[in-house]
């Protein structure tokens, strides 16, 4: 004779289901967690507040840059390409950006740069940034998905994507100075 057939009752049931939600929420504990944008919260008096705000999109480090032209600043908050990968990859497939947001590409050693827009579906304005700080030249309304080179005049320790048309509604030009936190 096999075993008998056992009912669960109505507290065995209950102790069932306790157990399967704390093995899925000990489950979901361990899962990884998604990338979160953080913004960097007030420093107390003598510290430094070591949190970075990251873009939404891209999670690469946010700060903020100014242009100075004459007497007038202009703020824009930009995502910090750092690395190789970061850079080849850039502004590519982005379908919006906000009209003071952009995207800063730091050369370390400066050197000569060339950008091309493959892949972009933004029209934007390139902005190169000679080693002294200020704009050696602009290349404006680079036109989406061209595969031409857009050159800097010389070494460019840094260079700047807006969106397109911006620099002149701004009177953005060569030889304003430009500044930004470092990452």
């Amino acid at each position: 004779m096999g075993r008998p057939v056992r009912r669960l009752t109505c507290n065995r049931r209950r102790d069932v289901r306790l157990g399967l939600s704390l093995a899925l929420l000990a489950l979901a504990a361990c899962s990884p967690a998604q990338p979160q944008s953080r913004a960097a919260g007030p420093a107390t008096a003598g510290q430094e507040s070591t949190a970075r705000a990251q873009h939404p999109v891209s999670g690469l480090n946010v700060v903020t840059l100014t242009v100075r032209n004459g007497q007038r600043n202009h703020s824009f908050r930009v995502e910090v390409a750092q690395t190789a990968q970061q850079q080849a990859r850039g502004l590519m497939y982005r379908e919006a950006m906000g009209a003071d947001e952009g995207m800063l590409f730091p050369r370390n050693p400066p050197s000569p740069a060339a950008f091309w827009m493959k892949n972009t579906v933004l029209p934007l304005d390139i902005i190169f940034i000679g080693p002294d700080g200020r704009i050696s030249n602009i290349v404006a309304n680079a036109q989406p998905y061209s595969l031409d080179p857009r050159q800097s005049v010389g070494v460019a320790a840094a260079v700047l994507e807006l969106n397109g048309g911006r620099a002149a509604e701004l009177d953005i030009s060569a030889g304003d100075r430009v500044e930004w936190e470092e990452s």
